[in-house]
C-alpha cells in the first residue's frame, strides 16, 4: 500500500517552505513520527513526521525545494525494504543532495553516528555545508553537540566538500581548469557563495520595511545599576533556591519597561494605515541570537507575571532558539521589544524597530564608570540606554519621559513593587 507523505498545513501568514534537509533515504524503513526532513520557513524550521510505518520508496523534492500546504513530497510503502524495492523499480532515486542508501547495506558507526545527531546539530550542518566527520566530538558516546559544531565554526575550519572533490580521471584536468577552489590553500582570498537562509532573507525583509516606512529616531540616557545589582546580590541564592531559576536582570527591565508602558501608552502602540491602534495589553519581545539568525520570542502578558516566571520564559526560549525549537506561536504578536547587545560587549547602538511595533529599548554593556554623586565622584555599574522609536506616532517628550522613567524605576528598584 502507498503511503503519500504530504506537507503539513502552514501556519498562518507562512505562505511556503523551503526544503532544508532529508534525515531519510529511500529504502529506508521508517517508524511513525520519524523525522523524514526539515521544512525552513521565514519564522522557524518544520519537521515532517512519517504518517505511519513502512519503508521510503520514493522522494518526490529534493533539498531547496519550494513546498506549500498539501503538497506530497515522498511515497511510503508498507512492508520491508525489499518488497518495496519491487515495488517501485527505478524510482528510489536520492536528492541532489545526498547519496542514496542500499536498505540493504548494514548498519555502520558513521551511519549510526548520524542518526544520533540533534536537529539543532543536523541544521547547523547542513546551513554550514560542514562534514560531520570533521569535526571533533566530545558528547556522550562520542555524539557531536551543538557546541562542538560552533567551537569548529569559530576556528575557521573549511566546510564539507563538494561531491565533485574526487573526479573520475578522464574528467580531472577539465575540473580542476573551471574550479578556483582547487588550486593550493596557502594560495588564500578563496570566496565561497551559500544561498540565504529563509529566516536572514525574512529578516533583511522586515529590517528594510522598517527604515523605509517608519520615522527612526533614537534617544539615549544611562542607568546606574547599583541597586539592582546590590537585590541580587543579597536575594541571589535564595531566589534560586526557591525557583530553581537564577535571578537575572532581564526580569527587572520588562517589569520596568511594562510599568514605563502603563505610564505612557503611546509607546505600547502601532501605526495601521492612518489608525493608531492602541494595545491593552503588554506583550514584550526578547531578541534572541540563534544559529538561524535574529528571534524575538514573545512574553505574553508580561504584567501579570512575577520576577521569577519572566527569567523561566526567558531562558527558557534561549534554550528553545539555540536548539531550533521555536514554534511560530513563540514568534507571533509582541506590543513592545527589548534587545541585549551587551551580551556580545555592545557599549552603545541604535536598535532597529521590529514592525509593527513602535518602539524598541537596547540595553548595553554593563562598565564601572565614573560618575558624581552628591557632589562626589563614585564608580558605578553603568549602562547606556538606548529607545528606538517611530516618530511617526511618539513624540521626542514622550520618549525621553518614558526612558527616563525606565531609569528612575532601575536605580529606585523597589518603586517596582511599590508601582510608584
Amino acid at each position: 500500500m502507498r503511503i503519500e507523505v504530504k506537507v503539513p498545513q502552514l501556519p498562518e501568514s507562512v505562505e511556503d517552505a523551503t526544503v532544508m534537509a532529508w534525515h531519510k533515504q529511500p529504502g529506508e524503513t521508517v517508524d511513525r513520527a520519524d523525522n523524514l526532513l526539515d521544512l525552513e520557513t521565514d519564522k522557524v524550521v518544520l519537521e515532517v513526521p512519517a504518517p505511519g510505518p513502512g519503508v521510503l520508496a520514493e522522494v518526490l523534492v529534493k533539498q531547496g525545494d519550494v513546498v506549500k500546504s498539501g503538497d506530497v513530497v515522498a511515497i511510503l510503502t508498507e512492508g520491508s525494504g525489499e518488497g518495496a524495492a519491487a515495488a517501485t523499480p527505478g524510482k528510489q532515486a536520492a536528492p541532489a543532495s545526498a547519496a542514496p542508501i542500499e536498505a540493504s547495506a548494514p548498519a555502520t558507526p558513521e551511519a549510526d553516528a548520524e542518526q544520533a545527531l540533534s536537529p539543532a546539530v543536523r541544521r547547523l550542518i547542513v546551513e554550514n555545508n560542514l562534514d560531520a566527520k570533521a569535526i571533533p566530538a566530545s558528547g556522550r558516546d562520542g555524539r557531536l553537540t551543538k557546541e562542538d559544531v560552533l567551537a569548529f565554526m569559530a576556528q575557521g575550519k573549511p566546510s564539507a566538500p563538494a561531491p565533485a572533490a574526487s573526479p573520475a580521471p578522464a574528467a580531472a584536468p577539465a575540473a580542476s581548469a573551471r574550479e578556483p577552489a582547487a588550486e593550493p590553500a596557502d594560495r588564500g582570498r578563496l570566496e565561497q557563495r551559500v544561498a540565504m537562509t529563509r529566516l536572514r532573507a525574512r529578516v533583511a525583509e522586515r529590517l528594510v520595511q522598517a527604515q523605509q516606512t517608519a520615522a527612526i529616531l533614537t534617544t539615549f540616557n544611562e542607568v546606574d545599576l547599583s541597586a539592582v545589582n546590590e537585590l541580587r546580590r543579597h536575594y541571589r541564592d535564595s531566589f534560586e533556591k526557591a525557583h530553581g531559576v537564577r535571578l537575572g536582570y532581564m526580569s527587572f527591565f520588562i517589569k520596568a519597561c511594562v510599568e514605563a508602558l502603563k505610564r505612557f501608552p503611546v509607546i505600547n502602540a502601532s501605526v495601521d494605515g492612518t489608525d493608531i491602534v492602541y494595545h491593552g495589553y503588554f506583550d514584550i519581545g526578547i531578541a534572541v541570537a540563534s544559529p538561524r539568525g535574529l528571534v524575538v520570542p514573545i512574553v505574553r502578558d508580561a504584567d501579570q507575571l512575577g520576577f521569577a516566571e519572566l527569567e523561566k520564559q526567558v531562558q527558557a526560549y534561549g534554550e528553545k532558539a539555540r536548539d531550533g525549537g521555536l514554534s511560530i506561536e513563540d514568534l507571533t504578536g509582541g506590543t513592545f521589544s527589548i534587545t541585549n547587545g551587551g551580551v556580545f560587549g555592545s557599549l552603545l547602538s541604535t536598535p532597529i524597530l521590529n514592525p509593527p511595533q513602535s518602539a524598541i529599548l537596547g540595553m548595553h554593556k554593563i562598565q564601572e564608570r565614573p560618575v558624581v554623586v552628591d557632589g562626589q565622584i563614585v564608580v558605578r555599574p553603568m549602562m547606556y540606554l538606548a529607545l528606538s522609536y517611530d516618530h511617526r506616532l511618539i513624540d521626542g517628550r514622550e520618549a525621553v519621559q518614558f526612558l527616563v522613567t525606565v531609569k528612575d524605576l532601575l536605580e529606585d528598584p523597589a518603586r517596582l513593587l511599590l508601582q510608584v
